[in-house]
């Protein structure tokens, strides 16, 4: 039996985010004054009494602005509604029944779902007394401090009188790939999202800035898991004004933290930005595997048959630490190669998880270091002192780790030879799509090793 869906709904502003925060332990959603922070679905999972629930949570409901994202949070909303078997209706217990949640009133009665009314905000008995005026709508309701958590212990009980949950199994399954999808604002990252889904699971509009929460979507094509991380614009600390948006760029970088591959869109009308590179040094410090995807390539004539690879060495020379990343061109739009995007996330994420036999790096060890074809670059130390590698081991995957064990002379291999290292391990190996770290080890003469 899969977990059934219980969607938070209400209008903007009573405490939804929190309390999804709140029921899932955790900090998924931004919390903020400012009405209308969460414009999207995000989906959660809540555990009480042994038994486990899907938790959705959904923009305020503003039903009659015809403005294009709240119009969009209405159609999220009411997605989110449809799937659900159960609704929790979070209200404003200090403002007292509104005109709006009138009208809320009369939308969810059509549903024929059992609705808990959730009267947030109440932190005082004097409060409470006042929520009860929400029971006009004769549903059950609640009392609750979503901030505070008092009463929601009572909430999920009532919720679980109705709903038909079994105990929760430990099931053990293979963890699926950790997909971020990151970039500028406004250059389709959640027309992507879409187009891979095949539904429109993130509202997009024209808007910069139209995502701000990073949202966990599971996916499975082919037999292979993905969870995919639809991230907020990042944008330059000095442009970031409001406070969601600020919140949005910490939460994308954690969201990169957490991946295992990162696509990085860049908008092929704008062209490669400073911005671009400095997002993709974002992904390259959390160690994630990278793709390059150029998006609205639809929109890119190409008067001359070089095009693609005039564009190519522009990222090329902008990005000249990612220079294994593959690039793909795409449209989001009209799905145009998006078809190719997750294959190369799965061969990136096989890649990161490799782990190379004894015997082929020994192998490797003595023809390129030990005694290296063509020569190689000097194996000096960056402070001019020679030194000696003794034998290089993996030290771990995802991404690949590899460790020089050296001695003789001042520890601290320099960069170039570094460099060499990474690029023949890359060719002997492949490494697709996939940062290599190397660490050194060094080992003074009657002395322990140090790292």
């Amino acid at each position: 039996m899969s977990q059934p869906l219980v969607a938070i709904i209400g209008r903007p502003n009573v405490g939804k985010s929190t309390l999804f925060n709140r029921l899932t332990g955790s900090r998924k959603a931004i919390v903020g004054d400012e009405p209308g922070i969460t414009r999207d679905r995000m989906f959660g999972e809540v555990s009480w009494r042994d038994r486990d629930f899907r938790l959705v949570d959904t923009g305020g409901i503003v039903p009659d602005d015809d403005a294009i994202i709240p119009s969009n949070i209405f159609k999220q909303a009411s997605a989110a509604i449809s799937e659900a078997v159960a609704i929790i209706w979070v209200v404003d217990s200090r403002a007292g029944v509104t005109p709006l949640d009138e009208e809320l009133g009369v939308l969810l009665r059509h549903t024929g779902k059992p609705i808990f009314i959730a009267a947030n905000k109440a932190e005082s008995r004097r409060v409470e007394d006042e929520a009860a005026e929400f029971h006009r709508f004769g549903y059950n309701l609640t009392p609750i401090s979503a901030e505070h958590g008092n009463g929601v212990g009572d909430l999920l009980d009532e919720l679980f009188n109705v709903l038909n949950l079994e105990e929760t199994e430990e099931v053990e399954t293979e963890e699926p790939i950790k997909l971020a999808i990151i970039g500028r604002p406004n250059v389709g990252k959640s027309s992507l999202l879409n187009q891979i889904l095949g539904e429109e699971r993130v509202i997009v509009s024209p808007i910069a800035g139209t995502t701000r929460d990073a949202i966990d979507t599971h996916l499975t094509v082919d037999g292979q898991d993905y969870l995919l991380i639809d991230t907020a614009g990042i944008r330059r600390k000095g442009k970031t004004t409001e406070m969601a948006e600020k919140l949005s760029v910490i939460m994308a970088r954690k969201s990169l933290e957490r991946a295992d591959v990162a696509i990085i869109v860049i908008d092929a009308i704008e062209g490669i930005t400073n911005l671009d590179a400095n997002i993709a040094g974002y992904a390259v410090d959390s160690g994630c595997s990278v793709i390059i995807a150029v998006n609205k390539w639809d929109a890119i004539e190409e008067k001359e048959t070089n095009t693609i690879y005039e564009y190519e060495r522009k990222i090329r020379e902008a990005m000249k630490f990612l220079d294994y990343a593959p690039i793909v061109t795409i449209s989001a739009l009209t799905g145009q190669r998006v078809t190719k995007v997750l294959p190369l996330v799965a061969q990136a994420n096989e890649a990161r998880t490799k782990r190379i036999q004894t015997s082929f790096l020994n192998r490797f060890f003595e023809e390129s270091v030990s005694q290296p074809k063509g020569g190689g670059p000097s194996i000096g130390a960056a402070g001019g002192s020679r030194l000696k590698i003794q034998f290089i081991s993996q030290g771990g995957t995802r991404p690949p780790l590899f460790i020089l064990f050296t001695s003789g002379g001042k520890p601290g291999l320099h960069f170039s030879y570094l460099r060499y290292i990474e690029n023949r391990l890359r060719e002997e190996f492949t490494f697709f799509a996939t940062p290599i770290r190397l660490i050194e080890r060094h080992k003074s003469k009657g002395k322990k090793d140090k790292s």
